[in-house]
């Protein structure tokens, strides 16, 4: 999969695109669900069919966060995914470009007509656009599919709207409902509905390696957001380190116990202790590993200890609960144990 940044300056205007005949997309795909997966497969089919390129132009920071950003307030929307784990789920599904937009004030105030007639037709060579039931575009969401209707004839391009994916309960597939079961701990729920196991993958960074001091050395990965959808203790397993994955129990959120001078003091960490660290990966032998992180089961909320003597015994008491959950849940990892 192709993959471009758009930066703030509008460069996608700018700079040379190949005049490849392109199906595209628009949105955010926050989850990547299985609502977002029923279009994107959709796209990919009709891109194939017809010989074009399939094409998904979504942003790398959540539009909402640049509203809440400039009207001074900071109640930030809370990502279920990264970029880099987005770029993935959309390279499985067979997309073959993504377009990485930076939402900033030139593209907020970029008009409906102007999106469409110059980035999409004149720019992308847009010959057939695929967008959602509820889907609006441009500034104050002029445009929707009501819009793009009157527009299709006009300017040459197909047009196609899916409808929406429903659960079990009949409730709509959204980013939005997945953000509400994440919160909750529902992690079985988030599954049903994304399509697979809720995960966070990312680079193993290097810390003030306090788990060490702990007794309970951590595999540290950032998560790039201001807030994530899931936040706490969790059950998880460890992909990327060895050939098969590893139990483990990680916490994910702000470290609220340690003092604002913390080396992420104001940034999301993923925080991975595994339950039986490889011997042969050596004490150094995580740092810079890209490693994915999967979730398996809620334990607990994070919590502001008194202090770290408090905190270590909390540590050993989750790491405790997740080698009974694996034993229970997961008998053929007690080897691993």
């Amino acid at each position: 999969m192709t993959v471009q940044w758009y930066f703030n300056n509008m460069k996608l205007i700018n700079f040379h695109v190949p005049y490849t005949p392109r199906v595209i997309t628009l949105g955010n795909f926050d989850g990547v669900h299985l609502g977002h997966q029923s279009l994107l497969r959709h796209l990919v089919s009709v891109a194939r069919q017809k010989q074009y390129s399939s094409c998904v132009l979504t942003f790398s920071n959540h539009p909402q966060d640049y509203f809440q950003h400039r009207a001074g307030e900071q109640n930030w929307n809370a990502q279920i995914l990264s970029v880099r784990d987005k770029l993935e789920y959309l390279n499985e599904l067979g997309v073959d470009e993504c377009w990485l937009i930076k939402f900033d004030e030139k593209f907020a105030k970029l008009s409906a007509a102007g999106f469409l007639q110059e980035i999409l037709i004149r720019k992308l060579n847009m010959k057939h656009f695929m967008v959602g039931d509820d889907f609006h575009f441009g500034a104050n969401r002029g445009g929707d599919y009501h819009y793009l209707q009157q527009q299709s004839e006009a300017l040459g391009f197909g047009l196609n709207k899916l409808a929406t994916v429903s659960g079990n309960s009949s409730e709509r597939i959204s980013s939005t409902l997945i953000r509400q079961v994440l919160k909750t701990g529902d992690l079985t729920l988030a599954s049903q509905l994304m399509g697979r196991t809720y995960a966070i993958s990312g680079r193993v960074v290097r810390g003030r390696r306090l788990g060490r001091e702990l007794n309970c050395p951590t595999l540290n990965i950032r998560f790039p957001y201001h807030k994530s959808a899931a936040s706490g203790v969790f059950v998880v397993r460890v992909w990327g380190l060895t050939p098969h994955p590893l139990p483990g129990v990680a916490s994910l959120g702000h470290r609220p116990t340690l003092d604002s001078q913390d080396i992420n003091a104001g940034q999301i960490l993923l925080e991975t202790h595994c339950l039986n660290w490889p011997s042969e990966l050596g004490t150094e032998g995580g740092y810079g590993k890209i490693l994915k992180i999967e979730f398996l089961h809620k334990m607990r909320d994070e919590i502001k200890f008194d202090d770290l003597d408090a905190l270590q015994a909390a540590i050993a008491q989750d790491c405790l609960e997740s080698r009974n959950w694996f034993s229970k849940s997961i008998p053929s990892c007690s080897e691993l144990l």
